[in-house]
């Protein structure tokens, strides 16, 4: 029982890092799912585990884990309220060719950031751009005015 509260209690912990550290910080996956499977490979190890090297205890370290996860994801579908808790929301950081400062500034995003992801996406001026939003995985997405 005890390695099933510590893996609980290193899910909240973790899950709540992962919402301040930021959505630009881990643009690959979603920051909590990058951090769950480098959890997941050292609760073999340590950690959650402590001294505890048997494989009944990293079952139940995973399982836990893993069930806490589909908890999440499930509290996510089925009680809408709570999405922006935790799944996060898209920001706009840009609006009419201008950038939002403020929204800026919140998630640690440059300028320069932001033309780069531009001309990746073949946008020439960040004049083209309607809205820029950074999506809740990281990515920015552009809505441009078309000529």
């Amino acid at each position: 029982m005890d390695i099933a509260l510590r893996a609980a209690f290193a899910f909240g912990f973790l899950f709540l890092l992962t919402r301040v550290v930021g959505r630009r910080e881990l643009t690959s996956l979603e920051p909590f799912d990058l951090v769950l499977l480098i959890v997941v490979g050292d609760l073999v190890q340590q950690g959650i585990t402590q001294s505890d090297y048997s494989l009944t205890g990293l079952v139940i370290a995973v399982s836990v884990m893993a069930l806490l996860t589909v908890l999440v994801s499930w509290a996510s579908y089925r009680f809408p309220r709570l999405r922006p808790v935790l799944d996060g929301e898209p920001l706009v950081i840009m609006r009419d060719g201008e950038p939002v400062e403020q929204n800026l500034k919140r998630e640690r995003v440059t300028l320069a950031e932001v033309e780069a992801e531009a001309r990746v996406q073949q946008i020439a001026s960040l004049s083209e751009i309607r809205w820029a939003v950074l999506e809740t995985n990281g990515q920015i997405s552009f809505l441009v005015d078309k000529p």
